[in-house]
């Protein structure tokens, strides 16, 4: 059975971090698993764990009154899944569903938020992979909408 830090050192998110950050982050980290239909967060809760996804689909979801839920986006292999965990209040702002089973690596955002916090290295190699990730879904966000009230779409 292979190490858990050499399972986040492969994540993409993680892959190639300085010096011993990967074993710093493998130090908040454990294995998971979901079935099919399950939540891995909820809209609301307290956001204190973010997912490594290793194999399977989530839906990220959000709640319309009326309509209830929204898929808006789907995450696989070699994604991540919440980032409400490093910015207060550390609360989930979607749900999160795995679509089939999913194994991913959890990791403690409390933990990893105390390690960054002594370790300004590992912090600045986090927060620069996770905004690079946060602007990619935006832009993603921005087309979807787009296609959603753009040209031809019917708004305005």
């Amino acid at each position: 059975m292979r190490e858990l830090a050499e399972l986040v050192a492969e994540h993409p998110l993680l892959a190639g971090l300085p010096g011993d950050a990967v074993t710093r982050v493998a130090g908040c980290a454990r294995n998971v698993t979901f079935g099919a239909g399950d939540l891995l967060l909820a809209e609301g809760d307290a956001a204190d764990t973010f997912y490594l996804v290793r194999r399977g689909r989530v839906a990220i979801e959000v709640h319309a009154p009326g309509r209830g839920p929204i898929m808006i986006e789907t995450v696989g292999p070699g994604g991540t899944v919440g980032w409400s965990w490093l910015v207060p209040p550390y609360r989930w702002q979607f749900d999160a569903r795995a679509m089939v089973p999913v194994g991913a690596i959890a990791v403690d955002g409390a933990c990893l938020r105390d390690k960054a916090e002594v370790d300004p290295v590992l912090g600045y190699a986090l927060m620069t992979r996770v905004v690079a990730v946060l602007l990619e879904r935006l832009q993603m966000t921005r087309v979807r909408l787009l296609d959603l009230y753009g040209a031809g779409g019917g708004a305005g």
